[in-house]
């Protein structure tokens, strides 16, 4: 089977380190990839956001699955291109895609399908502003604000804080810009990604992980794409994964089926756990970064075959998942400046250590890597144990080398001392 990845990130590297292990895949591709996939497939030059471009490398690198990694290619129709051009496609339609395109349409769903979730207030102007955090502030008294880019944000469309004026200041930002805003209800409770695998009738949840987005230790800083993760989630209830199937992940994709758009591809769903029971925070509809970096890790069944059941219609007669023991942890490598203006450029040195997963790179012709983004790096781990996975995987940070560098210390440190509580 010929497999060609569409991104560029460090989710798309872990997808390219997952799906050279499965012996089923006999040629793979990474369009236009990064410094780190060119080591274990070919890379393609490609603009990933023109449907057209994307369906007709596929057609004469011929290739038998197309998967799609980012959001913004699936959003404006990747997916259906590639397979109006006959060829398997794992990732949604653009219409199905909405439900990361639009955070008003993904609320739609999931009030259609009875999906729990945070309680909603679309803004179209300055006063509608106003009024929706007001209603918010009476809803949950004394909670932060919630406000988010109704459309795409890379991850980083989202401000919760206690100030007031830092809510509006955001909202107006957004509008100003031409877009529209959600204002939601806050919800207490650790928050979980939970991946499902989908062919638009049968979904096979994977292992559950959690996503650190504040830049600094302590959950302190600004929102980013994520700054490390870990799973699985010893402190999750038990019963959790069943759970979030029968109620929030089955339902949507039923949801979706009878609307007549129906999801294939992977359905992505941000969890808090709250004190009234599991809400839905948002839906993506591809695999998340970073992850994607540690639930790859731990599946043992060959990713290749999976996801060409899931793009042709045939995941009921898959044979059921299976996991390897032990744990894995992330933590990202940032440039300077990162979220909000990361310098790009600098030479990168150990980016070729084991477990280090290309982000944000390119390279030179001479082969120096340097940073081209503000996630550079993905440096991932695995262990018998999330303090095993964790230690191992900071060894690995020490080996990196940039310039003004910036990750977390304490990713999964909480998990590990068992200070997380429901």
């Amino acid at each position: 089977m010929r497999v060609l990845v569409i991104g560029s990130g460090a989710r798309e590297h872990a997808l390219c380190v997952a799906l050279q292990s499965d012996p089923a895949v006999t040629a793979l591709a990474c369009a236009p990839g990064n410094a780190g996939t060119r080591s274990i497939a070919e890379a393609v030059p490609l603009d990933g956001a023109d449907p057209v471009a994307v369906a007709a490398l596929a057609t004469s690198w011929g290739a038998d699955l197309v998967v799609i990694g980012p959001e913004v290619p699936l959003v404006a129709g990747a997916a259906d291109a590639v397979r109006e051009a006959g060829i398997a496609c794992f990732g949604p339609s653009a219409q199905a895609a909405q439900i990361e395109g639009s955070k008003s349409f993904a609320k739609h769903v999931m009030t259609a399908a009875g999906v729990p979730t945070a309680r909603a207030w679309p803004v179209g102007g300055p006063a509608e502003l106003e009024t929706a955090l007001d209603e918010a502030a009476a809803l949950v008294p004394g909670a932060p604000y919630v406000v988010k880019d109704d459309g795409l944000a890379a991850g980083k469309g989202v401000v919760v804080t206690t100030s007031r004026e830092e809510a509006v200041a955001h909202g107006h930002r957004v509008l100003e810009a031409g877009g529209a805003v959600l204002v939601e209800e806050y919800l207490d409770g650790p928050e979980v990604s939970l991946f499902a695998v989908t062919d638009g009738t049968t979904v096979l949840p994977l292992v559950p992980a959690q996503d650190h987005k504040r830049r600094d230790d302590g959950d302190a800083g600004p929102n980013t794409g994520g700054m490390g993760a870990y799973a699985p989630l010893p402190w999750a209830p038990s019963g959790l994964v069943d759970e979030v199937l029968a109620t929030v992940l089955q339902p949507t994709v039923d949801e979706m089926a009878r609307r007549g758009e129906s999801f294939s591809g992977l359905l992505y769903a941000g969890l808090a756990l709250t004190s009234r029971g599991i809400r839905v925070v948002e839906f993506n509809a591809r695999f998340g970064d970073p992850e994607t970096q540690v639930v790859l890790p731990l599946l043992e069944t060959p990713l290749g075959g999976l996801l060409h059941a899931a793009a042709t219609g045939a995941l009921a007669d898959h044979p059921p998942l299976r996991w390897r023991s032990g744990a894995a942890v992330t933590v990202v490598v940032a440039a300077a400046g990162y979220p909000e203006r990361p310098r790009t450029g600098d030479p990168v040195t150990g980016a070729d250590g084991e477990g280090v997963l290309h982000a944000g790179t390119a390279a030179d012709a001479d082969g120096t890597v340097r940073s081209a983004g503000g996630r550079v790096l993905a440096v991932t781990a695995t262990g018998a144990d999330l303090a095993a996975a964790r230690q191992t995987a900071y060894e690995r940070v020490a080996g990196v080398r940039l310039a003004g560098a910036h990750w977390r210390t304490d990713i999964a440190l909480a998990a590990v001392e068992g200070r997380i509580t429901l």
